[in-house]
């Protein structure tokens, strides 16, 4: 992915990702592009000055932006609910039908638990990620 900043005819200025330069170059010579403020077609690179860093760069940090969303969304559920392992249907169910207090939960359930779930009108979504295993 890369990130350009653009420009109008009108001048404004925003900023856009695309897959690769040959993405932009592409959307471009089909005239696909359009200013974010006035709807202007006629778009452009505006000049931008490279990001440089004199610090050490951090290696651990996720290079795609989507990969920085999904290790917010993980934080963000396993701070805020309890993680109930291959007992995620059995947990859910019993909280649907009053013998257990309600709570966020996340966990693990085969696909045809997923399904009854669903079916039986309880409401459940599946993680976009994959639960983290103990070293145990």
């Amino acid at each position: 992915m890369v990130r350009y900043s653009l420009s109008c005819a009108d001048g404004h200025t925003f900023e856009s990702w695309f897959q690769s330069a040959s993405a932009f170059d592409d959307l471009a010579q089909r005239g696909l592009l359009s200013c974010a403020e006035c709807g202007s077609g006629q778009v452009h690179k505006a000049l931008m000055a490279p990001a440089v860093s004199s610090a050490p760069k951090d290696l651990t940090a996720p290079r795609d932006p989507r990969e920085a969303m999904l290790a917010a969304m993980r934080r963000h559920v396993e701070e805020n609910s309890d993680y109930v392992g291959l007992s995620f249907a059995a947990e859910a169910r019993k909280m649907h039908e009053g013998h257990a207090p309600e709570r966020n939960i996340w966990g693990e359930a085969r696909p045809d638990e997923a399904r009854a779930l669903i079916e039986d009108g309880i409401p459940v979504a599946p993680l976009p990620f994959r639960p983290k295993r103990s070293a145990n």
